[in-house]
Formats: C-alpha cells, sequence, structure tokens
C-alpha cells in the first residue's frame, strides 16, 4: 500500500464518512504513527512480527484512545454489508485496519484496547496474534490492568489474563491481596498456583488465608 500524504487522504476519503471523520480528528503524531507503519510494513496477510510500529516516536495515552476509535471505525466500514467499494478499495482498507491494529498491539497498556484487540483477533480467527498478545499480558501491562481484564466479560480476554496472573511472581500475587478491588482475582491466582503449578509458596499463603478466615467465622458465631 502507498501511504503518501495526498494518496492516503484520498484512499481515507473512499473508505466512508466515519473513518474519514475519525481521521481528521487525529492529532499529527498519531497520523504519523500509522504512516510510518504503512510504509515500513506489510502486515495484512502475515502473522510474523515484523519491526515494531511506532518505534522511537511519540506514543501516548491519547494515541492509545485515537487509534482504537480509528480501528473501531475501519472494522466497522470493513463489517458493512454492500459497502460501496471496489476490490483494490476493500483491500487497503483491510490493510489499514490491521496495520492500526498492530501498531496498537505493540504499544498499548490499555485494558480495554487489549480487550478490543484479542476480540478482533478470535472474529478474524488469527490465533498467532492471540498468542502474540498473551504474551504482551505479562511484559507490558501493570497487575492492576490484568486484574480488570480477569473481569472482563470476553471469555477469552478473562481466560487470557487470569493465565497471565497464575504464572506471575507469588509476591506479586501477594501484593495484591490488600486490594479491595483486585484481592479476590489475586487469590484464584494463588489457588491455581498452589494446586496447578505445585507452588509451596502459594500453598502456605492460601493456607494462611483459609486458616484467618475460619477463625474469623468462629469469632463471629
Amino acid at each position: 500500500m502507498r501511504a503518501g500524504g495526498n494518496f492516503l487522504r484520498m484512499m481515507i476519503e473512499d473508505f466512508g464518512a466515519r473513518v474519514a471523520s475519525v481521521w481528521e480528528t487525529l492529532r499529527s503524531t498519531t497520523r504519523n504513527l500509522v504512516e510510518k507503519a504503512l510504509q515500513s510494513s506489510a502486515i495484512a496477510s502475515s502473522s510474523a512480527q515484523p519491526a515494531r510500529a511506532g518505534e522511537s516516536r511519540p506514543y501516548d495515552a491519547r494515541a492509545d484512545w485515537e487509534l482504537s476509535r480509528l480501528l473501531a471505525a475501519l472494522d466497522e466500514r470493513a463489517l458493512e454489508v454492500g459497502a460501496s467499494m471496489n476490490t483494490a478499495q476493500a483491500k487497503e482498507l483491510r490493510q489499514m485496519a490491521d496495520t492500526t491494529a498492530f501498531v496498537l498491539q505493540t504499544q498499548t497498556q490499555s485494558a480495554e484496547v487489549f480487550a478490543q484487540l484479542v476480540a478482533r483477533a478470535h472474529r478474524l480467527h488469527d490465533f498467532a496474534r492471540i498468542d502474540q498478545l498473551a504474551d504482551a499480558l505479562a511484559t507490558r501491562f501493570a497487575p492492576s490492568e490484568i486484574c480488570e481484564l480477569a473481569r472482563c466479560d470476553n471469555g477469552i480476554v478473562r481466560a487470557l489474563a487470569k493465565e497471565a496472573l497464575a504464572q506471575s511472581p507469588t509476591s506479586l500475587l501477594i501484593g495484591l491481596l490488600a486490594d479491595p478491588v483486585d484481592s479476590e482475582i489475586a487469590l484464584d491466582a494463588l489457588e491455581r498456583q498452589a494446586t496447578e503449578y505445585g507452588s509451596e509458596e502459594a500453598r502456605r499463603v492460601v493456607q494462611i488465608l483459609n486458616q484467618a478466615e475460619t477463625v474469623e467465622d468462629d469469632f463471629l458465631e
């Protein structure tokens, strides 16, 4: 796909009013992320990992939000029945959507965007992409974000998050026990570590917690 400025603007207009509107609201730095990725990567038909999109270029929480909105608009347009696009335009739309998704995949630290990318990959039966997203959880996402994903309505997202937590250091999970929001998720992960992974440290923590709960119940009675 060619990604020159004038050509890209014409191509965006061909994708319909909503995509064009979202594109126009992007900051120039966010547009540049997509433009550079389009120039450097042809990822639409490959699950291989190209050079990291957006590397050495500005990326922040707002770029995350902007690209998430752009991806949603592109995917919505691609799913429209009877969209008034020819074969070449439809291919370019898919390529731009895939490139936008890849930039998000390599940069995002947002639970909401992660869930969006997993749902998209599942819809496209791109299981290699789901594996790549799962790998990113433990290395890039904060424990609180993973716990949020473990409460997600999407069953696949929830399973990926719970698996990531079960493979986290036990000390990290112990630290989450003091959090009133995440403590239940952390305890579930500790119980998995104790039963499925044979962690003696996790088993001791779970045992202590169970004993404390029993004492509290006896006291209340």
